[in-house]
């Protein structure tokens, strides 16, 4: 016979209202969150029915997500468990377009294949994809309004609109035709951005244009992409659309352009590229997902309402592939691409200013915003917008993400003497692991500083004094400027961090010094 144990639990009146338990059930029912495993993702368990929770295209009303959580709170972990899982399940290929190239070594040992702008691969800003050259011409017209201030100077637009035309008819092609063809058959090469500046440069050249001063402004905006050695969209590509769409799993690494506007070009021209191919394919439901694509801290086109980022998420199951939004910071992400995905997941979010906005968006209750702002690594809130309304909320609690390995989190305890009256950082920061490796390449340590690194967490249970853990990355090469950064990141006050400064220059001093609460001037 079993034993039932039973425990009280005091709770004030305000929180049993705020849960509202009695009169509307905090999770959607079983049926909606549990799935067949043959045709869902399984993601983990729910915090109030600990119901197993199965993600699948079919119960929302499109296949796309957002992801949003502070640094270290498990977004990259979430997003390698979803696409190793929708690899078995759907069978889908997945193409990661890569900021800062932080997937590059997961997809390398994944079995994956690596491709890399800026180091030796090229993507022809003219490519086709299929499209006819006179929709291709509005796709570019318009990422060069989302990236530059083209948009200010409208005869500059349409130099460069007329160049990229003529570049287009130089080289045999129709402007309305599609997949067109020479003489022999075979399929015409387009033009590049070299093209266009030769049309442009003969134009002016010939002394008959009467505003020299904009040619040359338009001149000088195509340079800027086709000079040696920064020509990463201004030759053939090498990287052919194919390759990105079935090649299992794919990291586009952009790493190695030079600057974020190259980085969102190349973002932006793939977009457009897959969204040409997936519209010719259509949508067909019992195909499952073909495709998975991933943005992750991609702000700049992830927040524009032109981007085609935003336009994908407004047009819902139009296309046979799923995109995935990531970010730490959620006011990066357009509303729109909130208002519009099937699901959001929410990992930890501090500030708050990202919890109003998340709110205002996404209307969830008072109870779940601070369940949000408490939640630990792996942890999850859950927003999805259901086929069918149901008087279930589409907000709820999930225990924890449960990964192919188990996420592994660092510990860092600040000090009481640290935190300034009414600060709200607790006495400890949590963090994944590999989020730390990340962030440690990124400020320019190599592989053996970084396993040094995380080798004195392991050696020390996983916990580590903020200020001895200032001192080290310091000493390893980390300048204070990225380290504020990532303690911002974390959730930790200006104040609070020019203590741990303070403390961390009187430890490496040898003499022990009593902090005191700074404020920060603009």
């Amino acid at each position: 016979m079993g034993i039932i144990n039973i425990k009280n639990k005091k709770l004030y009146s305000s929180d049993i209202a705020s849960r509202a338990i009695l009169t509307r059930p905090p999770e959607p029912p079983a049926k909606l969150i549990v799935g067949d495993p043959k045709n869902s993702i399984y993601v983990g368990r729910t915090a109030v029915f600990n119901e197993p929770f199965h993600w699948t295209y079919e119960n929302v009303t499109n296949p796309h997500i957002a992801v949003v959580g502070i640094t270290g709170a498990g977004k990259s972990y979430f997003i390698k468990t979803f696409l190793t899982r929708a690899s078995f399940v759907w069978d889908s290929n997945a193409l990661i377009i890569d900021w800062a190239g932080e997937y590059r070594e997961w997809v390398k040992q994944a079995g994956g294949k690596v491709l890399a702008l800026g180091k030796g691969s090229y993507l022809n800003l003219l490519d086709l994809a299929g499209m006819r050259p006179l929709d291709r011409i509005k796709q570019i017209s318009r990422s060069l309004e989302i990236l530059t201030d083209i948009s200010n100077y409208p005869e500059q637009k349409r130099l460069t609109e007329e160049a990229i035309e003529s570049a287009y008819v130089n080289k045999g092609f129709k402007l309305s035709e599609r997949n067109q063809k020479d003489a022999l058959g075979n399929p015409l090469a387009p033009p590049t951005l070299k093209d266009v500046l030769k049309v442009l440069e003969e134009k002016l050249s010939s002394g008959t244009y009467e505003f020299p001063v904009e040619l040359e402004n338009a001149i000088y905006r195509i340079k800027k992409f086709t000079r040696k050695g920064e020509d990463f969209f201004a030759q053939q590509s090498t990287i052919h659309l194919n390759e990105l769409v079935s090649s299992g799993l794919v990291d586009l690494d952009l790493s190695g352009l030079p600057d974020e506007t190259m980085r969102a070009l190349a973002a932006l021209s793939i977009l457009q590229f897959i969204k040409e191919k997936m519209r010719a394919a259509g949508w067909a439901k019992k195909k499952g997902i073909k495709l998975i694509v991933v943005l992750d801290e991609a702000w700049k086109i992830a927040k524009d309402e032109n981007s085609d980022a935003v336009m994908i998420v407004r047009e819902g199951r139009k296309y046979q592939f799923a995109l995935l939004v990531a970010s730490q910071n959620p006011t990066d992400i357009s509303e729109a691409i909130f208002s519009n995905v099937g699901t959001t997941f929410i990992l930890r979010v501090k500030f708050e200013r990202f919890l109003d906005y998340l709110q205002n968006t996404l209307n969830f209750s008072d109870y779940m915003r601070s369940q949000i702002a408490r939640l630990g690594v792996g942890q999850a809130a859950i927003n999805m917008a259901l086929q069918t309304s149901t008087a279930y909320p589409e907000t709820f609690l999930l225990e924890r993400i449960e990964g192919e390995e188990p996420v592994i989190e660092f510990f860092l305890d600040v000090e009481p003497n640290l935190v300034g009256e009414g600060e709200i950082v607790g006495k400890t920061l949590s963090f994944e692991r590999d989020e730390l490796r990340k962030k440690l390449r990124l400020f320019g340590l190599n592989d053996e500083k970084v396993e040094e690194i995380t080798s004195t967490f392991d050696k020390m249970n996983r916990h580590m004094n903020v200020v001895d853990f200032v001192i080290m990355i310091e000493r390893a090469g980390v300048d204070r400027s990225d380290i504020t950064g990532f303690l911002k990141d974390l959730g930790v006050e200006d104040s609070v961090i020019i203590n741990i400064f303070s403390e961390a220059d009187y430890k490496k001093l040898g003499v022990h010094g009593e902090t005191t609460e700074v404020e920060l001037s603009e």
